[in-house]
């Protein structure tokens, strides 16, 4: 059973080894147009131009028409009124009365309105614009996101896959040592301890590979769901030992830049905005209002009653300005207002908030890149020195001045040192693209550049 995992393990390799391996820029495309990440995106920036189209929309006339039409009793009654026409004389004391039972009546009315002063119009405007740049802005942070969590995903693969290969490596050389000390053992040139710390770690290893697989099947799964290529299969290309990324400028100068220019704290800046129009909305001087109407109506009764057959029409026409003041709302807005200068102060100190944070992970990320060469050198001495060590141990075993614990302590030392390298490379890309997007302009240049440093032809 053994000997066909290894034989398996063997085939994968070598099918590896011939194969392109897919790297940054092929998944980021894919997940570009298949990730639901990506569909929010483009929802969060289609919003933007019907938020300002609403926004012009409230300056623009309203037309409105109403009409009704029913059955209808009225009665009118008048009494000391005074008459007058050609031929009847003049009359006083007069009495004028109609009346329609069940009438049929109708009713219409055309009427136009064009906003000319309005407070609350100017700020739900307002309001409407800033809420078109927030959509836009989320739409940028959402994609900077997509953007991060791609990598994430990619390398979270990547360093899977190179824990697995390099633990079957170990897995190997300690199967090795173990038939070794058995024939030593056999033979009396080994203690039988060597056979038992040969074999606790040997099965200690297969728990671990197997661990490992566990957690690469995973890693390609959620690679392979989010990126939408379910055919996607290793090598992934993994970091080279190329020269580590350095900050784009002195410290300083990257903290102000993050302040300036990322889209979070603009998108908190726009709340802020908003809030502050919602209180001038709320305002003495926004309740009232100056418009320019016109109108047009008719109504018309007819219908038969205590004197008759009789018909009433009566036809109206205006143009003009009417001026609304509101006197006394119940106490609703100065209690909204209230309410709504209070949501100004909590969205002012969100903003705080998140410009302290910006400030701080800005300096943290340029702290880290800036020691980012140090670190990676010292992982690769580490290496060297674990890789010297190994294959001194080695030696020095074969001629019994080391033990069979002694190796295989070198060879974890050696695994758990190349593993270090490979997370070191990956952490050092991956706060380059958090930097890129704390400075707000993390795009596909900037995945372009991380994939440029990405071995395309690995060797597992």
């Amino acid at each position: 059973m053994r000997v066909a995992k290894t034989l398996l393990a063997a085939a994968a390799l070598l099918a590896s080894l011939s194969a392109p391996a897919a790297d940054l820029m092929e998944v980021w495309r894919a997940a570009g147009q298949n990730d639901p990440e990506a569909a929010r995106a483009q929802a969060q920036a289609g919003q933007a131009a019907p938020r300002r189209e609403q926004a012009r929309a409230l300056w623009r006339p309203g037309i409105e028409v109403t009409g009704s039409a029913g059955l209808t009793t009225a009665s009118s009654s008048m009494t000391g009124a005074g008459f007058s026409a050609p031929g009847f004389g003049q009359s006083t004391g007069v009495w004028f009365g109609t009346s329609i039972d069940s009438g049929r009546a109708s009713q219409w009315t055309l009427g136009l309105r064009q906003p000319l002063i309005n407070g609350e119009r100017r700020a739900r405007s307002a309001q409407l614009e800033q809420a078109a740049e927030a959509a836009e802005l989320e739409a940028r942070l959402t994609r900077q996101n997509l953007m991060l969590h791609t990598s994430q995903r990619y390398f979270a693969a990547v360093l899977a896959a190179r824990r697995l290969s390099l633990l079957q490596s170990q897995s190997r050389a300690v199967q090795r040592m173990l038939v070794e000390a058995r024939d030593r053992f056999r033979l009396g040139d080994a203690p039988v301890t060597d056979i038992h710390e040969a074999e606790a770690r040997a099965q200690a290893l297969q728990a671990q590979v197997l661990e490992a697989d566990n957690a690469l099947q995973l890693a390609l799964t959620t690679l392979r769901e989010s990126s939408g290529l379910p055919g996607l299969q290793l090598p992934l290309a993994p970091p080279s030992a190329a020269d580590a990324p350095l900050p784009p400028a002195p410290l300083e100068q990257v903290r102000e830049q993050a302040l300036a220019d990322h889209p979070g704290l603009a998108l908190l800046q726009t709340r802020v905005a908003v809030a502050e129009a919602e209180v001038r909305s709320l305002g003495a001087a926004a309740s009232a209002s100056l418009d320019l109407v016109a109108q047009a109506s008719r109504q018309h009764l007819t219908g038969s009653g205590d004197y008759g057959q009789a018909s009433n029409d009566a036809r109206q026409q205006m143009i003009g300005l009417q001026l609304r003041v509101p006197l006394y709302t119940g106490g609703w807005r100065d209690a909204r207002q209230q309410e709504a200068v209070q949501a100004v102060e909590q969205a002012r100190a969100e903003l705080d908030q998140a410009r302290l944070q910006i400030s701080q992970q800005s300096r943290s990320a340029w702290l880290s890149l800036n020691t980012a060469p140090a670190r990676l050198a010292a992982l690769q001495a580490g290496l060297q020195a674990a890789r010297a060590r190994l294959a001194a141990t080695r030696l020095g075993r074969s001629v019994g001045d080391r033990t069979t614990l002694d190796l295989l302590n070198a060879e974890n030392d050696s695994t758990a040192a190349e593993l270090a390298l490979m997370q070191g490379r990956i952490e050092v890309l991956q706060q380059s693209l958090g930097l890129e997007a704390l400075l707000g302009r993390l795009d596909e240049s900037s995945l372009a550049r991380v994939n440029a440093r990405l071995a395309l032809n690995p060797d597992l």
